[in-house]
């Protein structure tokens, strides 16, 4: 019995503390509502990989004519002022290839590829760069990225519109109610933004982006569609993303 008598305190003392623990219960009015924003950036940095695949039964003969595209693709960039610092060769493989005829394996030729990454400044140059590399013999466009050097400001800058978004979200559903907007209670970022994560891609020949949507409580720093120039390359903005949810006491 008195075994019994000495759990039983111990446990009452174990409910009692957990009870004491318990952070106590907010009866205040409150809202919570989300805040989205979109700042668009003209990227200020551009890299192009670019590939070069030739073939030949001979393995120095197809070497040889891998250099060679190599080679006057890299004097039509130094044409265009690209320094040497900003192209990078950064793969290269040879690979012997056969193909079966007949149930009997034949033998084709020696296939050697190269990639070569490009780096620009400046938006503008995209399109001629990229007609140049594939005069000089390059076959491959394996992608092109947006990118900006000042990430931390313009994610900063769409912070801050999604938060003021989230603000007038919530004053304006709490005027409805006859109530006015009080401190922040809680705020919660959201991660489904980014520029897409820290670049936009391009792949691909013709493509063009899409429009841009904006919802009630989305802020958008983008300026109109541009004109059509004519060029193979679209040259968007980078759509850097923010997203908040954030809890306001209500005051009558």
């Amino acid at each position: 019995m008195k075994a019994f008598q000495t759990a039983l305190g111990a446990a009452m003392l174990v409910l009692c503390g957990a009870a004491w623990g318990q952070a106590p219960f907010d009866d205040r009015p409150k809202i919570t509502v989300n805040g989205e924003a979109v700042v668009n950036v003209v990227p200020d940095k551009i890299v192009i990989n670019l590939g070069i695949e030739s073939w030949d039964p001979d393995i120095t003969a197809a070497k040889q004519k891998n250099s060679s595209i190599l080679k006057r693709t890299l004097d039509a960039l130094r044409d265009l002022g690209v320094p040497e610092g900003d192209m990078q060769t950064d793969h290269l493989s040879i690979e012997p290839r056969w193909e079966t005829e007949s149930h009997r394996e034949r033998f084709i030729g020696h296939f050697v590829r190269n990639s070569l990454s490009v780096t620009l400044s400046d938006p503008a140059k995209v399109e001629e760069l990229v007609t140049k590399a594939l005069e000089a013999g390059v076959n491959y466009i394996h992608g092109i990225d947006f990118e900006t050097t000042e990430f931390k400001k313009h994610r900063e800058k769409a912070r801050e519109m999604a938060l003021l978004a989230a603000r007038e979200k919530a004053e304006k559903m709490a005027a409805v109610l006859g109530q006015k907007v009080g401190a922040p209670l809680q705020i919660n970022e959201g991660y489904g933004g980014g520029y897409g994560g820290f670049w936009s891609s391009w792949y691909g020949w013709g493509y063009r982006g899409g429009g841009q949507g904006m919802s009630q409580n989305v802020m958008q720093n983008a300026p109109s569609v541009p004109e059509d120039t004519g060029d193979t390359v679209a040259l968007g903005k980078i759509a850097i993303r923010a997203n908040v949810s954030v809890t306001f006491e209500l005051e009558r």
